[in-house]
């Protein structure tokens, strides 16, 4: 039963960690235990082993490990996507044939159809498409998607790698060597940018990776609880009336909650022994791991909420930051640089929003060319039902622009940029509302 205990322990313990590294930078964990844990994690441990290493080795330890990671996470390779794939096949090739006999003919034909899934919907994220990827021969319908909400992306900007004008919501990616429409992240679950074209098919993975480990858990469930159970009230009896403390308080919380711990670790003890690693140590897994790709899952459903990708949202966490400074400006366009021929039933937004993530990425006002209004081939009609009426510009005083750049000038209100606070005030002219936000996700 130590044996079984050590397994438990350590299962539950390597899924917290994954858990805290994977979601600890989310603004909702920063003021928490979850974001301490989470920079203890990524900044003050290795920080101090860094500093332990320099002076024992002269850092050829740390080199050797960040010039591992980097590889890992910043250069394109198959070896995380092995990884994913191979753990997932190595676990199912462990706990069906343990279980197989005992399952119904229903678990059998649902296991058949969820295996497959993280495999096909893998392989759909990973492979290369003429959506995802912008080049010379689709750059012209690239640039007629999305319109420039003069907040994040602003016209005549011309990427440097590529040569040629980004289109509203794209973003080169140094380690795919392209610019990628509507750039959501470059993943490297599925070694891969994630954008227009195939961030469809990682919602789909994340979906059915959910559910196969929800339902691998389930089914460890159903074959093993029932010997398990039978143990463990035998056993629970034997706590109650043996091994209690004597003189302590059960109505206190501190007791009550550490019985019920000593009972779940009991438990799970012995619903190892009973089903074995092969069956219960998978089933263990996949109950522990099941909330990763749900949770992830869970976050994107609330960007596609909010009407932003995850490039975006870190660009909006810039202005949020900014706000705070004191030092941005909202500005309105002029009515007759807006368009007026919505399709009938658009609605016009009044203060849509978006709620930054916390990443940090650093984003500088574009550097407008010296031409008095854009032309049309550098911002072309779209296909957008919206344009934005706001703009947005910071100032390195916290003072008002006085002298603004000639793109911005050609198209803004005279004397129109006051001190904007909060991101609420600003329209968000990718957000359609949920439904229409989702439809344009599956594209």
């Amino acid at each position: 039963m130590a044996f079984a205990r050590t397994i438990a322990i350590f299962t539950i313990t390597v899924s917290l960690l994954t858990f805290v590294a994977f979601f600890g930078r989310l603004p909702a964990f920063r003021n928490t235990p979850i974001g301490f844990f989470h920079r203890l994690l990524i900044v003050h441990i290795p920080s101090t082993l860094r500093n332990l290493d320099l002076k024992l080795t002269n850092g050829r330890i740390t080199n050797g490990s960040s010039r591992l990671g980097h590889h890992l996470m910043y250069d394109k390779h198959p070896a995380v996507v092995i990884f994913f794939l191979g753990l997932v096949t190595a676990s199912a090739a462990m706990f069906l044939p343990a279980i197989w006999t005992l399952l119904p003919l229903r678990h059998k034909f649902l296991v058949l159809i969820l295996l497959p899934l993280p495999y096909l919907f893998t392989y759909l994220s990973a492979r290369r498409n003429t959506e995802t990827y912008i080049n010379e021969l689709n750059h012209a319908a690239q640039m007629r998607h999305y319109p420039y909400d003069r907040i994040l992306y602003y016209p005549g900007n011309t990427c440097s790698t590529c040569k040629f004008l980004k289109p509203a919501r794209s973003k080169h990616c140094s380690i795919c060597k392209t610019c990628v429409s509507r750039m959501d992240h470059h993943c490297v679950w599925v070694n891969n940018c994630l954008g227009r074209g195939n961030y469809r098919w990682f919602l789909a993975l994340l979906l059915s990776t959910s559910m196969l480990l929800a339902y691998g858990a389930r089914l460890a469930y159903i074959v093993i609880s029932p010997q398990a159970r039978e143990h463990y009230t035998k056993y629970e009896r034997w706590y109650v009336y043996e091994r209690t403390n004597p003189g302590s308080d059960p109505s206190t919380w501190m007791t009550y909650f550490d019985m019920k711990f000593h009972y779940f670790l009991t438990y799970t003890s012995i619903y190892l022994e009973v089903g074995g690693l092969r069956a219960s140590g998978v089933g263990l897994l996949a109950l522990l791991t099941w909330p990763l790709p749900l949770g992830l899952l869970i976050y994107h459903i609330y960007l596609i909420w909010a009407g932003m990708t995850t490039n975006e949202s870190s660009k909006w966490s810039d202005w949020r930051d900014d706000m705070a400074d004191g030092v941005v400006f909202l500005g309105h366009r002029r009515e007759d640089t807006i368009r007026t021929d919505y399709p009938v039933g658009t609605r016009r937004p009044e203060h849509t929003h978006s709620i930054p993530s916390s990443s940090s990425s650093s984003f500088s006002s574009p550097i407008p060319t010296p031409l008095e209004t854009p032309l049309e081939e550098e911002e072309p009609t779209t296909t957008w039902p919206l344009e934005s009426r706001h703009i947005l510009i910071r100032t390195l005083n916290g003072q008002p622009p006085r002298h603004l750049p000639s793109r911005i000038k050609a198209v803004a209100k005279d004397d129109s940029f006051e001190r904007v606070g909060s991101l609420a005030a600003v329209e968000n002219v990718y957000d359609l509302g949920f439904w229409d936000n989702f439809m344009e996700a599956l594209k």
